[in-house]
């Protein structure tokens, strides 16, 4: 009998694409009657049915320096496979705890056997996976090959044996058919395809009085378009591109950015912001009143969620050059908002096939974007039609239902009747 899930990460928490969608994930075991639990370094999930081991997030000054010593060399020195094995094993030793305390049945690995941010972490749930026969589901988000900065390193034999490991006992997902493939060519791994998804059966509520002043907040006039990019401000979010976009409209427009760099570094932001000078646009940089939750700052201004912002949108920019998914896309299709995408490439394999209807460019601002996009925001009927057609294809292959059907599907294959 299937009572208690438990998922693993580095971290549960904030507006990135893997705790959002462990959440969603979460929503839908608990539909089957299950109740989850939550292992990671840092975590936003109940106290009572969380276990934070700081060891286990990639910002744990030991497991940095450790990283650091990963992707800076060729050839591996002896202290970083000591402090690999030292960290493995106090790693497994929580999560031995974890599967304890919390009776676990069923192991839900975020991106924890994906990406190799934690290597000893990674290594610990291998052979904590191995050695208990537990049946897993690894959620895989982000893969070491589609990121640049991991080709350089000298742990080739972890990557192989442990990102992701070739185990009986674990059930593989992936969120796009990329990395379906991938996955299957360079290690001979099976797995599901289950993308990222959204709430599409309960459309968003109107603004409520909290939200009603958004505009006023981000120093927007009545008469000003307020073009949202809803991303952190990392290079491969393309952000440039919006900017020249709003540069080249002629049109009176604040391009609003709602997140922080994250950790990948603040010169990109550096970049952005120069840039947005050059072109001689307005450029707002508001994370610190966008956050994962309403409240106030420390000076007592207001902080919004997200989606208290995305309903003033006039337009939402998302050119980025790479997405796994595409989370702000899906966003976007909710709020029934007029979008100009990059023809990145799952976009192009996985969602345009759908028929959504975009403002699409392929990687760069050309007169006919500008035109259509200039168009497209004086015609506020069309801009209704392309919000209602995109929801609808947004219901049919990226709801709650999709999700609750093809969590079902795996848990069947993995468990039987449960």
């Amino acid at each position: 009998m299937l009572d208690n899930v438990g998922f693993i990460s580095f971290r549960i928490g904030g507006t990135d694409g893997v705790s959002l969608e462990t959440y969603k994930w979460a929503e839908i075991f608990e539909k089957f009657g299950l109740t989850s639990y939550y292992y990671g370094g840092e975590l936003e999930t109940p106290p009572s049915r969380s276990m934070v081991v700081p060891e286990a997030h990639f910002n744990y000054p030991a497991i940095k320096e450790l990283y650091n010593m990963a992707y800076s060399h060729s050839q591996r020195p002896r202290e970083l496979t000591d402090g690999l094995h030292k960290y493995r094993e106090i790693l497994k030793e929580s999560l031995y705890e974890f599967i304890k305390r919390f009776n676990i049945q069923l192991l839900v690995s975020e991106n924890a056997l994906t990406i190799p941010l934690n290597l000893p972490l990674g290594m610990a749930l291998t052979e904590v996976i191995a050695e208990t026969g537990l049946p897993v589901m690894a959620h895989h988000h982000d893969f070491f090959w589609e990121r640049k900065r991991f080709l350089r390193n000298c742990v080739w034999d972890y990557f192989n044996s442990c990102y992701p490991p070739h185990l009986s006992n674990i059930q593989h997902i992936v969120i796009n058919s990329s990395a379906q493939n991938q996955l299957a060519l360079r290690t001979g791994i099976s797995s599901m395809l289950i993308p990222n998804v959204m709430k599409f059966e309960e459309p968003p509520e109107p603004p409520d009085e909290y939200a009603s002043d958004v505009r006023e907040a981000l120093d927007i006039d009545k008469d000003e378009l307020l073009i949202l990019q809803p991303t952190r401000v990392v290079q491969r979010k393309g952000i440039e591109h919006a900017i020249e976009l709003v540069a080249r409209l002629g049109m009176k427009a604040t391009l609003v950015i709602s997140h922080a760099s994250g950790d990948e570094g603040y010169e990109y932001e550096e970049r952005v912001k120069e840039y947005a000078e050059l072109l001689g646009i307005k450029a707002v940089f508001v994370s610190d009143i966008i956050n994962d939750n309403r409240g106030r700052t420390p000076d007592g201004r207001k902080i919004y969620s997200l989606f208290d912002v995305y309903p003033h949108a006039d337009l939402v920019t998302y050119p980025s050059i790479f997405e796994g998914f595409g989370n702000a896309f899906l966003e976007a299709i909710y709020f029934k908002k007029p979008l100009l995408v990059n023809n990145y490439s799952i976009y192009s394999f996985d969602i345009k096939p759908k028929g959504f209807k975009v403002i699409e460019f392929d990687n760069f601002i050309s007169k006919e974007t500008i035109r259509y996009a200039r168009e497209l925001l004086q015609d506020k009927e069309k801009i209704k039609k392309m919000g209602d057609h995109n929801y609808a294809l947004g219901l049919r292959y990226y709801s709650y239902g999709v999700l609750e059907s093809k969590i079902n599907n795996v848990l069947t294959n993995i468990l039987g009747r449960f």
